[in-house]
């Protein structure tokens, strides 16, 4: 079970509206009571913060804005006392351009950097070399006139992507991945990890039929839909690097590495990144869009297993680049019923799970006035998707104006719906989200079935999302009402009913299951 930290808005120490590592440091405590294993920190590296450090200009150094490398060591040395595993970011794909490698690079095409970067002449007519696009909108191709070319950045133009095809790059980050291990890092989330390789032939993508234009958190009007991409990522040469990678994590006991994945088949690119000689783990964007249904969420859960026969999967229902799960599944009406439900219902799946800040309390998506929104991505598509702000507004830790948060003006507005579900009043309520996710956690670790049994399916009423989990002689049958109404069920087969603590409990009528709206329930299958 990992807990996501985005440090920018879990807590300021500073007061300069920022959230830093030794605000991770004060609530490692908080973290730890919700009973999960490990802590993910999104990126705190040196950066000039275009895409809030994903971005980095120092793979090695902590950005001033978020503290010290001695903040680091201090913190890593308390959560290993409180027996939470750490696990960072790292952005190999790609960097910041004011990152000493690509200053180097633009300046002449002979330098010692000069091929560490993805650089190609124009076309005759002066235009991009192919029409590979960004994910945040327009050509993913910038032109440099210093070296009279262009250069390759499948995100932001400050972005530039690094050439995976160089040895000397791959080495590179692999070095650096090296540094983070040596200083006592458990574990790496690696950020668009199918990035990394490019077509080398930089072959033009074909178009997307129009109907097949559906994307996995990003914008619909996004033209970056209208393309299959099957050469700006995704390229073959990627598991040999993975495969270099792994060989290097393998010198280091217990350490794990988590695959975010976003291809034309994220499922079977999943399964094949995540093998006993690569990751060891993968998400991707599968259960991060709009449709919660029981059938969906069925059907993706058993593409995945059917691909997957020698990984380990990973599910996230909400994190730092999506419309936060209670609102994008919940609709306006704020609900801390399904709120409850969806931690436990995540978390019933076979395989890891992060949970993003925040989860944990309920927090519905905030909404953000175009004049104080900073994500670009955002920016850039207002007002018809607004960005990614509304999921990274500061935590509410107490009903403060600032919700205890800093005692500067935060970088994001703190919405009133988030101050009246901050951590210190659920902490005082026995029905809030927060103990609920707290007792929910502490009963799933006793169950071995749900900690790592296989998973399998079972028909219900279309509003019922029903699995059988088995391992060592333990079988459980779990079951959630998805939907906003009642619903009855006959269990198909003998079972015992089990009380499952943080969700609303089905009632037992004979060999029926009453849920209520957003019910769920577990049974002891003989």
């Amino acid at each position: 079970m990992i807990y996501q930290v985005y440090p920018r808005s879990f807590l300021d120490t500073d007061g300069d509206g920022v959230g830093d590592l030794p605000g991770i440091l004060a609530r490692l405590d908080y973290i730890a009571a919700l009973g999960v294993d490990a802590i993910w920190i999104s990126p705190f590296f040196k950066s000039p913060m275009a895409d809030f450090g994903y971005d980095i200009a120092d793979y090695r150094d902590v950005d001033p804005l978020f503290g010290t490398l001695d903040d680091f060591d201090r913190l890593l040395e308390k959560a290993h006392a409180l027996g939470l595993k750490v696990m960072i970011d790292q952005v190999l794909s790609h960097c910041s351009d004011q990152h000493a490698w690509f200053r180097e690079s633009r300046e002449s095409r002979d330098n010692p950097k000069a091929d560490w970067f993805v650089w190609a002449d124009a076309r005759p007519d002066g235009s991009p070399p192919n029409n590979w696009l960004s994910l945040f909108g327009g050509v993913a191709w910038q032109w440099e006139p210093r070296r009279g070319q262009y250069y390759l950045h499948n995100f932001l133009p400050s972005q530039p992507d690094l050439n995976f095809h160089h040895p000397d790059v791959r080495a590179a980050q692999l070095a650096n991945v090296r540094f983070w291990l040596d200083r006592g890092v458990d574990g790496l989330r690696l950020d668009a990890i199918n990035f990394c390789f490019h077509d080398a032939q930089l072959r033009d993508n074909p178009a997307k039929p129009a109907e097949l234009r559906t994307g996995r958190g990003f914008s619909p009007d996004n033209p970056y839909a209208f393309q299959y991409h099957w050469h700006n990522n995704t390229q073959p040469e990627n598991l040999g690097f993975l495969e270099d990678l792994r060989a290097l994590l393998d010198r280091y006991p217990e350490i794990g590495a988590l695959g975010e994945i976003s291809s034309e088949d994220s499922l079977a690119t999943t399964a094949e990144y995540c093998t006993p000689n690569r990751l060891h783990m993968g998400y991707s964007f599968e259960l991060l869009t709009d449709d919660c249904s029981p059938a969906y969420i069925r059907a993706t859960v058993e593409a995945l297993e059917a691909k997957m026969t020698e990984g380990w999967p990973c599910w996230a229902i909400s994190n730092h680049d999506v419309q936060r799960a209670v609102t994008r599944w919940g609709g306006a009406n704020d609900d801390d019923a399904l709120a409850r439900q969806l931690v436990a219902l995540v978390c019933s799946l076979r395989g890891s799970v992060c949970l993003y800040q925040g989860e944990e309390l309920g927090l519905p998506e905030a909404e953000v006035p175009f004049e104080a929104l900073q994500d670009p991505y955002g920016k850039a598509f207002w007002p018809n998707f607004k960005g990614r702000d509304g999921c990274r507004t500061p935590m509410p830790w107490t009903d403060a104006p600032d919700a205890g948060f800093s005692s500067g003006a935060p970088w994001l507005p703190v919405p009133q719906a988030h101050r009246t579900r901050n951590a210190e009043a659920q902490a005082r309520d026995p029905g809030s989200v927060l103990n609920a996710a707290r007792a929910f956690l502490a009963w799933r670790k006793k169950q071995p079935a749900l900690v790592e049994g296989a998973i399998r399916f079972v028909d219900a009423p279309p509003q019922v999302l029903a699995f059988v989990r088995e391992h060592a002689g333990q079988r459980l049958l779990v079951a959630f009402n998805l939907s906003a109404a009642a619903v009855e069920w006959s269990l198909p087969m003998p079972a015992t009913v089990l009380p499952m603590p943080g969700v609303d409990a089905a009632q037992v009528d004979g060999d029926c299951l009453r849920f209520p709206a957003r019910g769920g329930a577990c049974a002891m299958l003989g």
